[in-house]
């Protein structure tokens, strides 16, 4: 087992997959697996999925100390996250418009069991595009101010981007991302912004609203396979299998109608690589049936499945620390190039490339 352990990154998925396996960890085990769980922010879900199966008690002293610190990280910002959602509420309260919280935020308003052991980054939220700049403009009113100063990326997400450039109030750490849609403007799938407001679910807390659970999960499928390079994104892997399991759990005909879904929002591709990966490498409880039938409408061909076959685990799982692989840089690269590839039409992925290395270029050279 330790050996295994040592040599290989499916040691991560051997403990998501099935926990049972930390009755045989040695001090070198628990040791690497921390250090993973804590580099790739899941060392509290790790707990959580301890506790939840009743195997908490039954480990190490030091283990429980390391998670139940990882524990104390995410409530606070959990706590700062809820205390952004109600800043954000008093300084837009008076604009009578819709605002969906997505992602983490989402999660917790609705009341989501892993959700409590996520880490947050930041709050996004999705706003009718015509309400965008007077939503822009009122938080810069009350002391946000933009994260980008740089001419060009300012001109890079208002014109190409589903967002704005971010935004950070003066006192407070929590970024603020404010979208108008889920993908890039030049990408070349458009999912309706219109349909997944329209369908959004309202909460308890300010009148704030959250995606529907067909679309929580097609967005967060498009967030990973669509507009991300997948490097380091295990975290978000386990959201979607958390998720697909979670809605479920108590409607059998939920994937067909996620799928149904996905139909009519444009979004299969994503989709599918979410139900196939998820079960893949977690083992997320989907009938090889719906898989298939997720497929059918996304004319992604037996070639094309086999190479994401093989770039996609090494890419997106944690490599163990002490024995990185060249592989692994080349798959994580490959699949960089295609998050960009997806989201831009070459005339203008080529400039915006050349333009983020030069900008790497020259700010390796003021290095001391």
């Amino acid at each position: 087992m330790t050996d295994i352990l040592r040599s290989d990154n499916n040691f991560i998925l051997s403990f998501l997959k099935t926990p049972e396996i930390y009755l045989s960890y040695t001090k070198q085990d628990w040791s690497l697996l921390l250090r993973v769980a804590r580099n790739t922010n899941i060392l509290a879900h790790i707990g959580w999925i301890l506790k939840h199966k009743g195997y908490f008690d039954h480990i190490p002293t030091k283990v429980k100390d390391n998670i139940d610190a990882a524990q104390r990280i995410v409530d606070y910002r959990k706590q700062t996250a809820l205390w952004e959602l109600n800043r954000l509420h008093h300084a837009l309260n008076n604009l009578n418009t819709d605002i969906v919280i997505l992602k983490g935020g989402a999660y917790l308003l609705s009341g989501l069991p892993f959700s409590q052991s996520r880490m947050f980054a930041d709050v996004d939220i999705l706003v009718p595009k015509d309400k965008i700049e007077i939503i822009e403009q009122t938080l810069l009113k009350q002391n946000w101010k933009s994260m980008k100063v740089d001419e060009y990326d300012q001109h890079y997400y208002r014109e190409w981007m589903h967002e704005i450039p971010p935004l950070r109030h003066v006192v407070r750490t929590i970024e603020v991302d404010i979208h108008h849609t889920i993908l890039p403007l030049t990408s070349r799938l458009k999912p309706s912004p219109g349909k997944l407001i329209a369908d959004a679910a309202s909460t308890k807390l300010y009148g704030f609203k959250t995606l529907s659970p067909c679309d929580m999960i097609l967005h967060s499928a498009t967030h990973l396979f669509y507009d991300s390079g997948l490097e380091n994104k295990l975290k978000d892997l386990i959201d979607l299998g958390q998720l697909i399991n979670h809605f479920s759990e108590n409607n059998e005909h939920f994937t067909s109608e996620l799928i149904e879904r996905a139909n009519e929002l444009d979004l299969t591709k994503p989709l599918f690589y979410s139900l196939h990966f998820t079960q893949k490498l977690l083992g997320t409880k989907i009938s090889a049936k719906d898989i298939q039938n997720a497929k059918y409408n996304t004319r992604i061909s037996n070639v094309t499945l086999l190479i994401m076959n093989i770039l996609v685990p090494p890419a997106i799982l944690p490599e163990h620390p002490d024995h990185p692989k060249h592989r692994v840089r080349l798959a994580r690269w490959f699949l960089y190039i295609r998050s960009h590839y997806l989201r831009m039409p070459l005339e203008l992925l080529i400039p915006h490339l050349l333009h983020k290395s030069k900008v790497r270029w020259e700010a390796r050279k003021t290095r001391p």
